[in-house]
């Protein structure tokens, strides 16, 4: 089962949205690759609790990686596992494909040594046992809103010679795209790259930001990501699905700098990373 709003357990269970923990980030990143015959689902994660995370190294606990789809599959990953291969024939991505990753279990936990939890929890943890195979924590939920092309990015690049200007940002169906007149504008083999594009990133995510107030607010001026239903334009719903997991709520024209700024999180370092991939094959 996915988990999509908070929920109610007898013991504390991390979110990102609980209280029961002092820190409670549980972040999932998700990417997409494909042959003819695979999806593989790469996948990052960000977690806070140090006590958790020992669960998994001492294999006293186990990651789930759980998609929801026509219907829910499960797979048992292992903690130093960073991607899933899935057969096509056992998977249909369509939109609102969802994925979340899952804490489990694999034995009775006593939380006496969890020092993770909020001052309430703490009073009491040395009384406090979940039994084998209890749900210990769950991330925010991924969508994979149908795209076949680059489903999970929000950025990418073209190189276009004809451009009346060095640097071209466009708002594209399902992607900001940054045009650059030459191929050297890119600075991928500069120490300093990521510095050297964060002014566009920064451009980019503005400009997106700016229609998605547009498209999705009834005075142009406030959108509250809390009760707004998930757009359907595309770019715009890898904008909402990006603020959702960086815990944005509302979104104005007077937040926009403070919204980059937590959302942009290590997105000039994977649009490098990719930027310098593509080149590295001959793009």
């Amino acid at each position: 089962m996915i988990y999509k709003k908070n929920a109610n357990f007898p013991y504390p269970v991390l979110t990102n949205d609980s209280n029961s923990y002092a820190e409670s980030n549980f972040i999932l990143d998700v990417s997409l690759e494909e042959n003819s015959t695979f999806y593989r689902l790469n996948y990052t994660y960000e977690l806070d609790s140090p006590f958790l995370q020992k669960l998994l190294n001492d294999r006293r606990a186990q990651l789930i990686f759980i998609i929801q789809s026509r219907d829910n599959k499960y797979f048992r990953i292992d903690n130093s596992d960073f991607y899933v291969d899935i057969p096509k024939s056992r998977l249909s991505l369509s939109k609102r494909t969802s994925i979340q990753l899952q804490i489990q279990s694999k034995e009775e936990i006593s939380y006496e040594s969890n020092d993770d939890l909020n001052d309430f929890y703490l009073n009491f943890r040395n009384n406090l046992r979940v039994s084998k195979h209890a749900l210990l924590a769950y991330s925010n939920v991924v969508f994979f809103e149908g795209s076949t092309i680059k489903p999970f990015e929000l950025f990418e690049k073209k190189v276009d010679p004809s451009l009346n200007s060095d640097i071209k940002i466009e708002l594209g169906t399902e992607t900001i795209i940054i045009h650059y007149k030459d191929p050297e504008y890119q600075f991928i083999n500069f120490p300093q790259s990521n510095t050297l594009n964060n002014p566009y990133i920064y451009t980019g995510l503005s400009k997106a930001l700016h229609q998605f107030i547009i498209n999705n607010s009834d005075d142009q001026e406030t959108v509250d990501l809390e009760t707004c239903d998930p757009p359907n334009s595309p770019l715009d719903f890898k904008l909402h699905q990006l603020m959702i997991k960086k815990m944005v709520t509302e979104l104005t024209l007077d937040t926009i700098d403070e919204v980059i700024h937590k959302i942009s999180d290590r997105m000039i370092d994977k649009y490098v990373s990719a930027m310098k991939g593509l080149a590295n094959h001959g793009n």
